[in-house]
């Protein structure tokens, strides 16, 4: 009897023990499923999230901590790619990042049905003399783990070895008030030094408002369309002045304009106002960047920084993507 008593009292103290743990470990770093969508949120931001192996599953980009959608106090500040999308999980959304969209990691020198790297997404087949981000390229994914805590979620993403290049990269998104911080983080793991670059592609839509004389695009430096590498407005409706770009009229076509710097290094910097909710948004990178595009369409705009990147073997390097939104008079 005694000992049975001793037993009961044992399993009472060890019960109670973890009523006391469990919230605690409730609260720290746990990992989580990478087939599912993660959301943050507090008072004024509620962000949705696509973890590695839920949804978009196309070969374009980066898989680790797909930023769907961002709310703020209730109002979408983010827009899709394309309206009425067939297969939406192959086309953008919300605040989708890509690496190397102008060329791909070692792709010139393989043959043929060889693998190359596609970071934030793994391994890609070669199929074609010219890499092309808008084609679907045959697939074997990377390694991802995610793990969370309440205002952020990091996930990472371990690449296989391929032609001499390997990888290790993580992203962590971070909630704060009004602000969301993207931290990217790469260390090459390889024996060949890796050289691309990284941008978000930014599409924003604000309280789902078409682009209009409502939206204003701000830059912290002078534009000049002498410049730019590429310049697309066939409807002219895209107003360029020195510092800002601002529409007449809805455009029913797509817009595009590359290299808005000049090749100039710049802050990498942005602010997009909408005057008829009230309601801007703004991007801040922790780096220069000599590479600024913008493209649009009637839904739709998307000014987008670009980091050059180059790692050699053994080492690592970071930086991070600041979002403030805000209420504007």
């Amino acid at each position: 009897m005694q000992c049975a008593e001793r037993i009961k009292a044992r399993l009472k103290r060890t019960a109670l023990f973890l009523m006391l743990i469990i919230p605690f470990a409730a609260k720290s770093q746990s990992k989580i499923n990478t087939k599912m969508t993660h959301v943050l949120k507090n008072n004024n931001l509620e962000i949705q999230i696509d973890l590695p192996q839920t949804n978009y599953n196309f070969s374009r980009f980066d898989w680790c901590g797909k930023i769907v959608s961002v709310m703020y106090k209730g109002i979408s500040v983010s827009g899709v790619e394309k309206l009425n999308n067939e297969d939406e999980n192959k086309s953008g959304k919300g605040f989708y990042n890509e690496f190397g969209i102008n060329a791909a990691i070692g792709y010139d020198e393989i043959k043929e049905g060889d693998w190359f790297h596609k970071i934030g997404v793994g391994l890609l087949k070669k199929d074609g003399s010219e890499y092309l981000f808008s084609k679907e390229y045959e697939i074997k994914p990377a390694k991802f783990t995610v793990a969370a805590k309440p205002d952020k979620i990091s996930i990472s993403c371990k690449s296989q070895i391929a032609n001499g290049y390997a990888y290790e990269y993580m992203k962590e998104i971070k909630m704060l008030e009004s602000v969301f911080i993207v931290t990217y983080h790469l260390k090459n793991t390889g024996s060949k030094t890796i050289i691309t670059n990284e941008y978000d592609h930014n599409f924003i839509a604000i309280n789902n408002n078409f682009i209009g004389s409502d939206y204003i695009l701000k830059f912290p430096f002078e534009i000049n369309p002498v410049q730019f590498d590429a310049t697309v407005d066939p409807e002219g409706k895209v107003e360029v002045g020195q510092k800002e770009i601002t529409f007449n009229a809805t455009p029913d076509e797509q817009f595009f304009f590359s290299n808005l710097t000049g090749n100039q290094n710049r802050d990498a910097a942005w602010e997009i106002l909408n005057t008829k909710s009230k309601i801007g948004i703004s991007e801040t990178g922790s780096f220069k960047t000599n590479k600024v595009n913008v493209w649009g369409w009637k839904h739709v705009i998307s000014p987008e920084l670009f980091f050059d990147i180059r790692v050699e073997p053994g080492h690592e390097i970071e930086w991070s993507r600041t979002y403030k939104i805000f209420e504007i008079n």
